[in-house]
């Protein structure tokens, strides 16, 4: 499903503009993305799911084709956590 399908059944259920309801899309994702990136706030949805950053210590990598060392900074990685009720129900369909 592309986000223009869920701009599509969003509208069909709702009786709203398509258009109206990419903005409102569109903005629930910057808001999201936005939390994560400058703020490094996890985002929660209860019954959904938490949008969380994982933190990476710094390691050592090896280059093989060079046969050098590089080291890799500690960084963020984004992730999705899904909630309890929202895997139950993707089990038991």
């Amino acid at each position: 499903m592309t986000k223009a399908d869920i701009v599509n059944e969003i509208s069909k259920k709702t009786g709203l503009d398509r258009a109206a309801v990419l903005v409102v899309v569109e903005a629930m994702m910057d808001t999201i993305k936005d939390s994560l990136i400058t703020k490094e706030e996890n985002v929660y949805l209860r019954g959904f799911g938490s949008f969380i950053l994982k933190k990476r210590a710094q390691k050592t990598a090896r280059n093989i084709s060079k046969n050098t060392t590089i080291i890799i900074d500690a960084h963020n990685i984004p992730a999705f956590k899904p909630a309890k009720v929202f895997i139950d129900s993707v089990k038991n369909k």
